[in-house]
């Protein structure tokens, strides 16, 4: 019977991230460490801003694609609507300590209601391996940081009643070097970390 249940479990026991390998056995209370600890991260890479017009460059995209990669797609999404719970509720962790419900619905809007969908996305690809080599978690966080972009760009469009082509322009095209920075550097994270912990289980 034992038997039986065990092979049940790892037959569908989801994929391994970096974190629940490292981690292992990822119970409740890791689990929800895990998740205050990255909506934490998360808040401080918010107060990274380099203003440059109504959508300020931060920090963020980095902290959310490498939220969901190291969490996977059910933890770093529920990383993620914690943040945006704790931000409305009055706690000073968006951008530039700003914080409350009406930020949401501000010119930044449309990107941090996508960080659960950014985070959810990366995590997916990285629970079937995608993490494990430079190129394609370069992938896999490119796709993440194109579904924040493009619903920030939407909403940014539908608030200011611009065209999308004005809106790329204003609310996407300046992002696109530095999320090109923050992905290689966040890629480049996590096969080194594999490494690592393979080396440490080989000893």
């Amino acid at each position: 019977m034992n038997s039986t249940a065990n092979s049940y479990a790892r037959s569908y026991a989801p994929p391994d991230t970096l974190l629940s390998a490292a981690l292992a056995p990822l119970d409740w209370t890791r689990s929800v460490s895990l998740v205050v600890a990255f909506s934490l991260l998360t808040a401080l890479a918010a107060q990274i801003v380099i203003p440059v017009g109504p959508v300020p460059i931060t920090g963020q995209t980095f902290a959310v694609l490498l939220t969901g990669a190291l969490l996977g797609s059910r933890l770093g999404a529920i990383t993620m609507i914690v943040y945006l719970i704790e931000g409305a509720s009055g706690l000073p962790f968006f951008y530039g300590g700003l914080s409350g419900v009406g930020h949401l619905l501000g010119p930044t809007g449309g990107y941090l209601v996508a960080f659960p969908a950014g985070a959810f996305i990366t995590g997916a690809f990285a629970e079937n391996g995608w993490d494990k080599r430079f190129a394609t978690a370069v992938l896999a966080m490119a796709v993440g940081s194109i579904v924040i972009l493009l619903a920030g760009l939407a909403w940014f469009s539908l608030l200011t009643h611009t065209s999308p082509l004005v809106a790329f322009q204003v609310s996407v095209l300046k992002f696109i070097p530095g999320d090109v920075i923050k992905i290689l550097l966040a890629a480049a994270v996590l096969p080194t970390g594999w490494a690592l912990l393979k080396r440490k289980a080989s000893h």
